[in-house]
């Protein structure tokens, strides 16, 4: 029976997984996002989230708790210095998975795994966007008076327009002359 054995083996064996997946964290910590399969990047959310939560209280001990899955000084630095500071407020969600193209070679799922708060695609767009009001059906009791209201200025406008029409066709054929 399988019981409480929630991780995926990624056809590896223990050691192999636990140095595969802190250096995947490693990277993921310096450059903010990387490229790797599905399974892996999966995997790698299990792994690094709980991390990034531990980088929240910068204590000596959770320094120390960190360094111990990550063996690399750059990145704990990096991780308790700048990404603590931008996920603090966050109450946890700090990486995204985005599925990509299968690979060539043997054509398994391809994943894009990156941290929330540093990409500049998303953020950028939903701050340029502006707030957009959009108009929906009105209620029937406003819209038979909106109607009413309208029809008389449609009628007078549309008659405007006829009225001026043969007059601009008058003044083309008299600059010919």
């Amino acid at each position: 029976m399988r019981h409480g054995k929630k991780h995926n083996h990624l056809g590896r064996t223990k050691s192999h997984r636990k140095a595969m997946l802190a250096n995947m964290a490693s990277s993921l910590i310096k450059h903010k996002r990387i490229s790797t399969t599905l399974a892996k990047a999966k995997a790698l959310r299990m792994y690094v989230e709980p991390l990034i939560t531990k980088s929240k209280n910068d204590t000596t001990h959770s320094r120390r708790t960190v360094f111990s899955y990550l063996q690399d000084k750059d990145s704990v630095t990096e991780l308790f210095r700048d990404i603590a500071t931008k996920v603090a407020n966050r109450p946890g969600g700090y990486t995204r998975i985005i599925k990509l193209n299968n690979r060539l070679g043997d054509n398994a799922e391809m994943a894009l795994i990156e941290l929330v708060d540093y990409n500049e695609v998303y953020g950028k767009e939903a701050a340029t966007e502006e707030k957009k009001t959009t108009r929906r059906g009105r209620s029937k009791s406003t819209a038979k008076k909106a109607d009413a209201t309208e029809a008389p200025a449609k009628a007078e406008a549309t008659a405007e327009a006829v009225v001026e029409a043969p007059a601009a066709e008058e003044t083309k054929e008299d600059k010919g002359e």
